[in-house]
């Protein structure tokens, strides 16, 4: 089991299941990324091995990210799959981390290997957990429609079972209409939901993962 409470203090992210998919919802600007990439520092912290799937940042800076986030951490757990499009390389080192790069958002054959292959790499450098995060699936969905997403997200469910990890994705629940998001909704074994306050601050409640929704708590 993978306990998540020294990220978000709810005790439904006590014992989250190997292989459990956990969306993380909410607007624009409300710390989704830091989130998913707090519940990974957590993971490398433990050492756990680490998959990044970005869609905007670099496998560079993505990296660098992690490296401020987790003082003493070993390059070789962290896997990144850059989506991008602007690297003329499949794959590349940086540090001892491995990057696979993807020609764009919309090439989800070419997500899927990127993150065998780092599945395959952290395995038999001996991580038997990990953590999982996509940063985000609202990117994902201007190159292709909400099905295919939908299909993409269910099969790499079944990887991240077999693999033993967990996996968070991030989406915009401002930036898609109720109908796609209920759809993406459907791939996943719970949610963690996030907002503004209304006095200011964030606030967040998890769905799906342990019994009844809990109440909204500041984060």
């Amino acid at each position: 089991m993978y306990d998540l409470t020294s990220v978000l203090e709810f005790d439904a992210l006590s014992e989250v299941r190997p292989g459990s998919s956990i969306l993380i919802s909410g607007p624009a600007m409300s710390g989704k990324e830091r989130l998913a990439y707090d519940i990974l520092g957590d993971g490398l912290d433990r050492g756990d091995g680490a998959v990044v799937v970005t869609t905007g940042d670099g496998a560079g800076s993505v990296v660098e990210e992690f490296r401020s986030l987790v003082p003493d951490l070993d390059d070789s757990q962290l896997g990144v799959i850059d989506c991008r499009g602007e690297s003329g390389t499949d794959e590349e080192v940086i540090g001892n981390a491995h990057a696979h790069h993807v020609s764009s958002p919309g090439d989800l054959t070419g997500i899927g290997i990127g993150i065998t292959k780092a599945l395959e790499g952290l395995h038999n450098a001996g991580n038997e957990q990990g953590r999982l995060a996509l940063v985000s699936l609202s990117t994902m969905l201007t190159y292709t429609d909400k099905k295919t997403v939908f299909k993409f997200c269910h099969v790499l469910s079944s990887r991240l079972d077999s693999a033993g990890y967990i996996g968070v994705f991030t989406i915009d629940s401002g930036a898609h209409d109720d109908q796609t998001l209920q759809v993406i909704k459907q791939a996943f074994d719970g949610m963690i939901d996030v907002r503004d306050a209304e006095g200011g601050g964030r606030e967040a409640r998890v769905l799906g993962l342990s019994g009844e929704p809990t109440d909204w708590q500041d984060i």
